[in-house]
């Protein structure tokens, strides 16, 4: 009588969470290249999954929306019990992105698969390096996005940051939805700030169409047309300066502290 070994059909699954960066393939780490590239399976918000698509053509791909961020973890949970996944999240997955609500849900669910958070620039770096250093020290990042966060509670927390004199960096800045909130936001700021800082605004960093805005905190509401939910905007601090040669401004700078240790 021949014998056969036992077969398992228990196959352990994996779930990755790849946070892409701003979105340009240059920009993606090689460890979530090798995880995508690992992957059954990719899920995610179309947005991000059209910038990542060549590096997965060819793979089973699953699209959501947004506001079915809850939907979109459960079904990669499920899918990752016995499969590997991929799911996708713009700049850090963990920074604003899908980490957190993931990690909720297997919680919340008792999912025992293998998730794999693997980091990504986020947009306060990526857009930050296109103004030059206007976060060389201590920042703060606040969403303007009243979805999951009431805006009173936006606005308290705005009124601390800006009393610390460190730069800002606000994310989801202005939507047709909600745009007024930027406005009310660089309201606070003017509080506690002269008019003379600086203040940034990246459009679509690294991607086609990108654009730069350099003016201060006095001029900046003849300017807030120029701001959407793909861009990222820079309050410098009490330090912050805009830097210049003899032709033109090139990008801001909020010094370290160098300067008041060494001679250069």
């Amino acid at each position: 009588m021949d014998v056969s070994p036992l077969q398992s059909h228990d196959k352990r699954g994996k779930l990755y969470i790849v946070g892409t960066g701003p979105g340009d393939l240059l920009h993606i780490t090689p460890r979530a290249l090798k995880a995508l590239a690992e992957a059954e399976c990719v899920i995610g918000n179309g947005i991000y999954l059209d910038l990542v698509m060549p590096v997965i053509a060819g793979k089973e791909v699953i699209r959501s929306s947004m506001g079915r961020e809850v939907e979109r973890a459960s079904r990669a949970l499920d899918l990752a019990r016995d499969r590997t996944i991929a799911m996708v999240s713009g700049g850090d997955a963990g920074v604003y992105g899908m980490a957190g609500i993931v990690l909720e849900v297997a919680e919340s669910s008792g999912s025992t698969v293998e998730i794999e958070v693997i980091p990504g620039i986020t947009a306060a770096l990526s857009a930050a390096a296109r103004l030059g250093s206007p976060l060389s020290g201590d920042y703060v990042t606040i969403s303007l996005s009243d979805l999951l966060t009431p805006l009173e509670e936006i606005e308290r927390r705005l009124d601390l940051a800006f009393q610390m004199g460190v730069p800002v960096v606000l994310y989801n800045p202005r939507s047709r939805g909600r745009p007024h909130n930027l406005e009310t936001a660089i309201g606070i700021a003017r509080r506690h700030l002269p008019d003379e800082t600086p203040v940034g605004v990246v459009r679509n960093a690294y991607r086609d169409g990108e654009e730069r805005l350099i003016t201060t905190l006095g001029e900046f509401n003849e300017h807030i047309s120029f701001v959407d939910m793909h861009s990222i905007v820079f309050v410098g601090g009490e330090e912050t300066r805009i830097w210049r040669n003899e032709t033109d401004e090139r990008g801001i700078i909020t010094p370290r502290g160098y300067h008041r240790k060494y001679v250069y």
